[in-house]
């Protein structure tokens, strides 16, 4: 499959293994913003085949991972008083205070495990006597689609029709990161797929405010080592700018007409997120005109609040302040099975990557 099979190239990847280590004659730690490229360090076993003065570091980019336990909750109200609730399958295991999405179905709702938010207004359609709530998490990349379903909505005057949002946005968590008095980060990998949509006009004052490296990068094998060595080069050299190494996919500009289709129903605004608090302008709420398709206002839930977990420290490896095998509960109280945050239970979690395929299980 062309731009797969060779980004998958092993000769390829052990040629630019062995450039990093040849480049790093200083300590350095790098952080891979996405979930998707800490599962490519760990599931490929780069992250142990890198020199040791060349760090990696998970940063919080799982949108399942950073949704706060109050919209879990919200999610298991709406379920529990007889709404059809749609969603992702990532989200439906996930821990809320009480329940997850999958408990509370197990006690009679009517959750819906979808693909694509459009089946959920479909669903609307066909059940116009019921409410229909789409959980619409997620970064950048999935807002298009959960735009577009809105307008889809709006458009063939399905009322019964609504999404609790919970979108948050990759630029205000990396300034989050940095201003934090803990951070150690020389660098960032930045994450290819919200790019493609996006485009890289919202990094460069990032690089410029703060002195750092920030290199666009995809999640193949190939992508993530080119992308370190593309970083590691500018640290050497004292450098500090904005390059896309994952250029087969990402564009300056992005995709318009998908930033057109998020613009039209979403507004910047204030989000929390799951261990790390309330981060001022860092996610996506509905407009005005839209605010009918707002979940938490037409069904009165927006006064749920949950306080976190005390014993998961998702915040702290979502910051990148901790690995995941360094919590205490990491394999015992806190498993797949039995997950006590997030990380644990989505498909991009660092804690997952660590339990499926790294050898630190205590």
């Amino acid at each position: 499959m062309k731009y797969l099979s060779e980004y998958r190239n092993l000769e390829a990847t052990k040629r630019y293994l062995d450039l990093i280590e040849k480049t790093a004659t200083k300590t350095w730690n790098i952080m891979e913003i996405c979930g998707g490229q800490t599962h490519g360090l760990v599931k490929n076993g780069i992250i142990n085949l890198l020199p040791e003065n060349v760090r990696m570091i998970h940063g919080p980019g799982c949108p399942v991972c950073v949704t706060p336990l109050n919209l879990i909750d919200k999610a298991v109200e709406l379920l529990e008083n007889g709404i059809i609730v749609c969603s992702f399958g990532d989200m439906v295991r996930v821990p809320g205070s009480k329940k997850s999405l999958l408990e509370a179905k197990a006690s009679g709702g009517d959750l819906r495990i979808l693909y694509s938010p459009l089946e959920a207004v479909n669903i609307a359609k066909q059940n116009p006597n019921k409410e229909v709530v789409f959980f619409a998490v997620g970064f950048e990349t999935t807002a298009p689609a959960n735009a577009l379903s809105v307008l889809h909505a709006q458009k063939e005057h399905v009322h019964n029709y609504s999404i609790l949002v919970s979108h948050v946005l990759v630029p205000p968590a990396m300034e989050g990161i940095l201003d934090d008095e803990f951070c150690t980060i020389d660098a960032f990998l930045g994450a290819g797929h919200v790019c493609a949509i996006m485009g890289l006009k919202e990094y460069y004052p990032l690089v410029e405010k703060y002195k750092i490296p920030i290199v666009v990068t995809g999640f193949e094998p190939l992508d993530l080592v080119q992308g370190i060595y593309m970083a590691l080069v500018q640290l050497e050299k004292g450098e500090y700018k904005l390059e896309n190494q994952y250029a087969r996919v990402v564009r300056e500009e992005g995709n318009l007409e998908a930033i057109h289709i998020i613009e039209k129903v979403f507004e910047i605004g204030d989000r929390e997120w799951r261990g790390i608090g309330t981060i001022p302008m860092s996610g996506y709420v509905l407009k005005s005109e839209y605010r009918n398709f707002d979940a938490e206002s037409k069904f009165g839930i927006s006064s749920i609040t949950t306080p976190e977990n005390s014993d998961c420290i998702a915040g702290q490896i979502l910051k990148g302040i901790k690995k995941p095998h360094e919590c205490p509960q990491f394999g015992k109280a806190c498993n797949p099975s039995n997950p006590l945050g997030a990380p644990m239970v989505s498909s991009e979690g660092a804690c997952a990557a660590y339990y499926h395929f790294s050898n630190h299980l205590i």
